[in-house]
């Protein structure tokens, strides 16, 4: 079985994964950010390397797609293959930060990669806020992130939010600025119910809020 957890930059993708693994005794599989080479030149001057940053976590999350289809384990996975094609790479050809020429060619081998694998069994969206995802990313204090750029954030959120809007898989959304998963046992509690009724059918469905 395969569950995905997708969020915005801040919203607590790795945290939950984290949680949710240790709890179900799932295995988790999570985005390369501490060894990720181009992370740190990208957010120095992302026009110069947004569309080698992007090519990077298609070809790391494909790998990881194709590893899950393979195994019997139920994993777990931090953010997913779909949000780079459907919120980072349509936000940076948007805001000119990445040419049309390489959005186009990023986009075909998308489309390629998409023939191949299924989507995830379910799909956990943290839902959050601009102020609280700027608080979360201030908080952890990586030196990368201190110049993300508000209107950026403000970007992803809003492709988060229509790409969502049109998901047809099965799915759980999470308000992570009122559901606060990390820091109160109840609220994680809420999750863990959530996910039993969408997953197990032992409590109705809904939205964590």
């Amino acid at each position: 079985m395969h569950i995905a957890v997708a969020g915005n930059i801040g919203s607590g993708k790795t945290t939950l994964t984290k949680m949710l693994a240790a709890h179900y005794g799932w295995t988790p599989k999570f985005e390369s950010v501490d060894f990720n080479p181009y992370l740190s030149d990208y957010y120095e001057d992302m026009e110069r390397w947004s569309f080698n940053l992007q090519i990077y976590f298609l070809n790391k999350r494909f790998k990881d797609v194709v590893e899950i289809s393979k195994t019997d384990e139920t994993i777990i996975q931090d953010r997913t293959i779909y949000e780079d094609a459907r919120i980072f790479a349509p936000n940076l050809h948007s805001m000119g930060l990445m040419s049309t020429r390489d959005f186009e060619n990023y986009s075909d081998l998308f489309d390629l990669m998409m023939s191949m694998v299924n989507p995830p069994d379910l799909l956990i969206y943290l839902k959050s806020s601009i102020p609280n995802l700027v608080a979360q990313i201030q908080k952890r204090g990586r030196e990368y992130e201190k110049g993300i750029r508000i209107d950026y954030l403000t970007g992803l959120n809003d492709r988060y939010e229509a790409w969502i809007a049109g998901y047809e898989g099965k799915l759980l959304v999470v308000d992570a600025d009122h559901v606060k998963f990390g820091n109160i046992p109840e609220d994680f509690q809420k999750v863990v119910d959530m996910i039993d009724a969408q997953l197990f059918g032992l409590f109705p469905s809904g939205n964590a809020e």
